[in-house]
C-alpha cells in the first residue's frame, strides 16, 4: 500500500492518493469528513480554522461506496487559496525565515530566496490529506474490530496522570473535552489561555491506543519491517513531532528488567497473554496481541506572536521573523493526525500478512490464522 499527498497550504486543493487498497471495503465519505472536522477542532486553534470548512471529495477508487481495488483519490478544496498553478498571485516574497520552521533549511536546500516556496508545502496543512487517507484505513480496520483513539497527556506544564484501560474509555472520557483530555481539561485550557495572552505557543504529549490487534504483525527478520520501527517513523513524520515512545519508552532506562518486562501467561480461554503491557503491544518488532500504545511529543507551535530573531536571507541583515497567522496550540489536531498515521501503518501490516486483493480473501486468511493461534 502506498500513500501520496500533494498540494500547498494556500493552493487550490489538497490531494491524497491511496494505492494498493483492497477491493470490497465500504468507504463512507461522511466518515472521512468527520475525521477532517476533528482535525480542525480543539482549544487553541488559529484563524485559519474559522475560514476553512474541510470537506473531502472521494474522486476515484469507489463504486457505490465500495472500493474497487484501484487507486483511491481524495480532494479537499482550500477556501483560503492564494497561490495558483497557472496564474500569478502577486504575493510579495518572504525573505526572512521563521525559527523552528522548514523555512531556512528548505531555502538553503533548494537555493531559494523566497521562503514562501518552502513553507507552502512544509505547512501542517498537508496533514488534511493524511487524515483523509487515515479515515479510509480506519474504515478498513473496522472490519477486524481494530479501534484507534488518542488523548492528550499534557499541554505545557498541565499533566493528566490518569491512564485508560481501553479505547472505549478514551472515547467516553474525552468526548466533552476541549483538549481531548481524560480529566485535566481546565488546567490545560488555562495553560493555552496564558500562552495566548503572552503571544506565545505550546506543544504537549499525546498517547495513541490501537486495540484489537492480533499477534504476528510486523517482523523480527528485517529492521525496516519491524512494526515499532515503522510506527515510530510514521509518527515522527508528523510536523512538530520531536519524540516517539512505544510502551514505557524512556522509562525502561530507569528500571531493572525484573521490574519492567511483561511476564507471559496462558489459559485455554485467552491463549497466551500478559498481565502488564509495558512493551506497548510490540515485542521484537512484532505485535503480541496486547493494545499498541505509543506516545508522541509535540513541540510548541513555531510561529510566535512576539517573533524571534532571524536574518533576511537576501540582505543578510538581522530582522525579526515575520508574523504569520498560526495556532497557539494544536494538540487535538496532532492527536487526530497521529491516529491516522497509526491506521495507515496497521492497515499496511494487515495487508502484508493476510493478503491485499479483496476483503473476502483477507477475512478468510485472518479467520484461519486466528484458529491456528488457539
Amino acid at each position: 500500500m502506498r500513500v501520496l499527498t500533494a498540494g500547498e497550504s494556500h493552493g487550490e486543493y489538497m490531494v491524497a492518493v491511496l494505492e494498493g487498497f483492497p477491493k470490497g471495503i465500504k468507504v463512507e465519505e461522511k466518515l472521512v469528513n468527520q475525521e477532517l472536522k476533528r482535525r480542525m477542532s480543539g482549544f487553541g486553534r488559529g484563524e485559519r480554522m474559522s475560514i476553512e470548512d474541510d470537506k473531502a471529495i472521494i474522486a476515484s477508487g469507489l463504486r457505490n461506496k465500495i472500493s474497487l481495488g484501484s487507486p483511491i483519490s481524495i480532494l479537499v478544496k482550500n477556501k483560503d487559496a492564494k497561490i495558483f498553478t497557472q496564474k500569478p498571485d502577486g504575493l510579495t516574497a518572504l525573505s526572512v525565515p521563521r525559527p523552528a520552521h522548514a523555512d531556512l533549511a528548505g531555502a538553503l536546500k533548494y537555493g531559494d530566496t523566497d521562503v514562501r516556496n518552502i513553507l507552502e508545502r512544509a505547512s501542517a496543512r498537508e496533514t488534511v490529506a493524511r487524515v483523509g487517507i487515515g479515515s479510509v484505513c480506519k474504515q478498513f480496520l473496522n472490519n477486524f474490530n481494530i479501534k484507534i483513539a488518542s488523548f492528550t497527556v499534557s499541554v505545557g506544564e498541565a499533566i493528566c496522570d490518569k491512564r485508560p484501560k481501553s479505547v472505549s474509555e478514551i472515547l467516553t472520557k474525552t468526548k466533552n473535552s476541549k483538549v481531548n483530555c481524560l480529566d485535566n481539561d481546565k488546567a490545560m485550557v488555562e495553560e493555552i489561555e496564558v500562552a495566548r495572552k503572552n503571544k506565545d505557543t505550546l506543544g504537549g504529549i499525546i498517547e495513541i491506543w490501537v486495540q484489537g490487534i492480533p499477534p504476528g504483525l510486523g517482523s523480527c527478520m528485517h529492521f525496516d519491517r519491524r512494526l515499532d520501527s515503522r510506527l515510530a517513523s510514521s509518527l515522527m513524520g508528523i510536523p512538530a513531532i520531536k519524540g516517539v515512545e512505544i510502551g514505557l519508552g524512556f522509562e525502561y532506562a530507569l528500571l531493572r528488567g525484573s521490574e519492567s518486562h511483561d511476564a507471559i501467561y496462558y489459559s485455554k480461554a485467552k491463549g497466551y497473554y500478559h498481565k502488564t503491557n509495558n512493551s506497548g503491544g510490540i515485542e521484537g518488532g512484532i505485535s503480541n496481541g496486547e493494545p499498541i500504545i505509543a506516545r508522541v511529543a509535540m513541540k510548541p507551535i513555531a510561529t510566535l506572536g512576539e517573533p524571534l530573531d532571524s536574518v533576511n536571507i537576501r540582505s543578510k541583515k538581522a530582522q525579526k521573523a515575520p508574523l504569520v497567522r498560526s495556532d497557539v496550540c494544536a494538540i487535538v489536531a496532532c492527536g487526530v493526525i497521529a491516529e491516522s498515521m497509526s491506521a495507515i501503518v496497521i492497515s499496511e501490516a494487515i495487508l502484508e500478512k493476510f493478503g491485499c486483493d479483496s476483503l473476502v480473501e483477507i477475512k478468510n486468511n485472518y479467520k484461519n490464522y486466528l484458529k491456528t493461534l488457539k
